[in-house]
């Protein structure tokens, strides 16, 4: 199993929430975050005066996928979340050893 972290435009949640549902994964965790990468912010000028954003507002979205699922399921998040401008986002990739379903104790691919 491997777990999807996904830092993308927030205007882009939906699109990469329907294409996990449609792929057959429709448990996801959602979080409002804010951060920066090599753009380092943004300086915006508002009534004759610079101001300088920090940190830009991203939506992170967490999705624990099959193995088999993760290229197709990349490929597909990718296309629908790039903009093809700076501060598109990233997809961070780990290894999940185990899931426990608290409810009925299931584990493994069966907890998904």
């Amino acid at each position: 199993m491997i777990k999807l972290e996904i830092l993308i435009r927030e205007e882009k949640a939906q699109e990469v929430v329907g294409v996990l549902e449609q792929m057959g994964y429709p448990g996801v965790t959602i979080y409002q975050v804010e951060g920066r990468g090599s753009q380092r912010g943004l300086v915006e000028q508002f009534r004759g005066r610079a101001y300088e954003i920090l940190f830009l507002p991203k939506v992170k979205i967490e999705a624990i996928v099959r193995d088999a699922d993760k290229e197709k399921l990349i490929e597909a998040i990718t296309k629908v979340a790039r903009t093809g401008e700076i501060g598109d986002g990233k997809i961070f990739v780990s290894p999940v050893m185990d899931i426990v379903r608290i409810r009925t104790g299931e584990s493994g691919e069966q907890a998904l």
